[in-house]
């Protein structure tokens, strides 16, 4: 029989039949029907159920707190706390297990080499009353992650804290048969480890348990890990913040009502504040409240039986008569003449070498020793067969670092209370156990680290990549140049951005955008004609550094060469000549608009009209939309040449009166070129009839 007891009044609570064999048989059938097919389950799929089961376990907190509080006698602020702390990790491990179970590659003379880890199968978990639901989260949350199947078989104590946290896995969805949890008795655990479906076994619990399941773990050859009692020290030296030492040391005394392998028990105070810190200490103990566990006044609840109330109160007979002094509490008590209560108790004085100075109390009682030295604090702190932690408190640097290394425990906490944490390994040395729980190292305590190799000659290590800062682009040939040039006029100040050259005629300004690679050329504007002037004469090189010029290009068109002089800074463009006119060809279409108002102009020289020839017949050629100005010349056609892109033909529309149009003059030009007149032919003659104009142009 199980019965579920409360420890604050004593009444059984709820009762449940030990499983028959038969029962126990078919429900580790399952578990290995689920080892085989659970691990095939996504690991996506997996982190999803264990986010749900984080999501369930916080939005039930009240009614699990409770149900702790009524099985184990813990206050209720304590079990809230425990319930979200079991969250918490649930979150850790859907966060980090694709990390932790990732392949770790590793550099060989073979193709490649890699450790991959595997989930080796059922694992059984005995847990303890204390932590009721968090003991068991901080095993099965890793275990489930990696793929393990897991049966929980609880401490009698808490059943129904059992059959809680298997409901909240089941409804969180991961697939039955993963967590079952084994209402058995003691004496059933040797069967269920026995059984080859059951690959390995955790045990949280006293240090008997631990060498009876450990010694049978062995015997089978199965993978066992131990987490088991402890005897904490609690160390206190001169440079210390005694204020919070205190206040750390009688909360850390008191986890759980003081049932915590943790908690701290044997208090080592320096000589130097020894006085000060017993008598606060004594005062802080002795304002504890005992109470009902369910209210929020409360600080001390029950022990969670009444044998363990009776033997931590032998525990303190025996420190008293070895010579101990009991500073405040000392004995059991009740509330309301019920529960299994324990006065907040201090000793001091117990002889060193007294067997109870050396064990666990797991109970709200502790010891306090002086010490006078560092040495004596570290070799006072492993004088006991356990070693599961220690709390340190100290401002100088030097003793933190030989506490840390001269401790025999499994952790050291400094100016700050041992508590367990799901992102860092948690476990003991000596009788307090073996193998780490939590944080990566727990959950590959249960996995196969699978070595697998790849034969053949390894790849050829790459290079080790570097970045550098992107080198600007090349500077282009005209670039080069111009520095050339520059080096001629070292002290010359450097230039300001052209000013725009003006040439009359009356167009808008044009703007030419230069491209990436090529300078930006002042742009062009067309105004008003203005006052004639004289160029200034052109600096020129000796010929002997004048690069020979390039052969003309003869465009059609009849006018003369037009020749172009680059500046001193500019290279120097081959001249552009004008040739006989070729047959002509269809012109575009004219595309007509309102006559505008006629303008005064200055005549015209006209000659005699070119004989129009019979035009033939050319290829159509897409075209860009003609821009169109007014001015009555014949659409000039401007074919690019096969490196530059094809420029909108420009369509003169309606012709106003003939008029001579203003010179051209060039700043570059040394003296004004004479240029042959235009001739138009007569306004009457149709339009359809005027011959076309076409060439090429050479634009920078």
């Amino acid at each position: 029989m199980i019965q579920s007891l409360n420890p604050a009044n004593g009444k059984v609570l709820r009762s449940f039949d030990a499983l028959t064999p038969e029962a126990l048989n078919a429900k580790l059938a399952l578990a290995a029907s689920a080892a085989r097919s659970y691990p095939k389950e996504s690991l996506d799929q997996r982190v999803f159920w264990m986010r749900r089961l984080s999501a369930l376990l916080e939005s039930d907190t009240e009614e699990l707190a409770a149900l702790i509080t009524a099985e184990m006698g813990k206050t209720l602020a304590s079990a809230r706390a425990e319930v979200q702390k079991c969250a918490a990790t649930c979150r850790y491990y859907a966060d980090n297990a694709a990390r932790i179970l990732k392949p770790e590659q590793i550099a060989t003379e073979n193709t490649a080499s890699y450790v991959r880890y595997d989930p080796i199968g059922v694992v059984l978990a005995v847990m303890p009353w204390n932590f009721p639901l968090w003991q068991v989260f901080r095993f099965a949350a890793p275990a489930l992650m990696a793929g393990n199947v897991v049966l929980l078989k609880h401490a009698a104590n808490v059943p129904q804290c059992a059959l809680a946290i298997e409901a909240l896995i089941r409804r969180a969805g991961f697939p039955r048969g993963s967590f079952q949890a084994l209402l058995v008795e003691a004496r059933q655990v040797e069967t269920i480890l026995a059984d080859d479906r059951v690959a390995a076994v955790t045990v949280t619990g006293s240090e008997a348990a631990g060498r009876a399941v450990a010694a049978q773990a062995g015997w089978l050859i199965k993978k066992s890990v131990l987490e088991l009692g402890g005897s904490d020290p609690f160390i206190v030296l001169p440079s210390a913040d005694l204020d919070a030492a205190i206040t750390a040391a009688v909360k850390a005394r008191c986890i759980a009502n003081g049932q915590s392998c943790i908690a701290a028990k044997r208090f080592l105070i320096h000589e130097d504040v020894y006085d000060e810190f017993e008598r606060r200490f004594v005062e802080g103990m002795a304002a504890l409240k005992i109470g009902d566990p369910m209210l929020d006044t409360t600080d001390i609840g029950p022990l969670a039986t009444s044998k363990l109330a009776d033997d931590l109160g032998a525990q303190v007979a025996a420190a008293v008569a070895a010579g101990g002094r009991v500073l405040t509490g000392g004995g059991r008590t009740s509330v309301d003449g019920a529960g299994f209560y324990f006065q907040p108790t201090v000793i001091a004085g117990v002889l060193r070498t007294a067997a109870v100075a050396r064990e666990e109390l797991f109970g709200p009682v502790a010891l306090l020793f002086r010490i006078g030295s560092l040495e004596e604090a570290v070799a006072l702190a492993n004088d006991t067969p356990f070693g599961l932690a220690a709390s340190a408190w100290t401002n100088d640097d030097a003793e933190r670092e030989r506490l840390a290394e001269e401790l025999d425990c499994g952790a050291v906490f400094f100016n700050a209370m041992v508590a367990s944490d799901p992102r860092l390994p948690f476990g003991g040395t000596k009788k307090s156990g073996y193998g780490r729980e939590l944080a990566a190292e727990g959950m590959r305590e249960f996995l196969n680290a699978k070595t697998v190799v790849v034969g053949g000659p390894a790849p050829a290590a790459k290079p080790a990549v570097v970045e550098q800062p992107k080198a600007e682009a090349p500077p282009s040939e005209f670039s080069q140049l111009a520095t050339q040039l520059r080096k001629f006029e070292p002290n010359k100040p450097k230039p300001e951005p052209p000013e725009q050259r003006r040439i009359p005629g009356g167009l808008p300004p044009i703007q030419f955008e230069a491209a990436p690679d090529r300078p930006r050329f002042a742009p062009i504007v067309w105004d008003s004609p203005p006052e004639p002037r004289t160029p200034p004469p052109m600096a020129r090189e000796p010929e002997a550094q004048q690069p020979e010029p390039a052969e003309p290009r003869r465009i059609p068109g009849g006018l003369a060469p037009i020749q172009f002089d680059a500046p001193p800074d500019r290279p120097k463009f081959a001249p552009i000549v004008w040739d006989s006119p070729p047959e002509p060809r269809t012109p575009a279409p004219i595309v007509r608009e309102p006559e505008p108002e006629p303008q005064q102009a200055a005549p015209v020289a006209h000659d005699a009209q070119p004989e129009p020839q019979q035009p033939q017949p050319q290829p159509e050629a897409a075209a860009e939309e003609p821009r169109r100005i007014p001015g009555g010349l014949a659409p000039l056609v401007f074919e690019a040449p096969p490196d530059r892109p094809r420029f909108a033909p420009i369509v003169w529309d309606v012709p106003p009166d003939p008029r001579k149009l203003a010179p051209i003059v060039l700043d570059s030009d040394p003296e004004p070129v004479k240029r042959p007149p235009l001739v138009f032919g007569d306004d009457s003659q149709d339009d359809d009839d005027k011959p076309s104009v076409s060439g090429s142009i050479l634009g920078l």
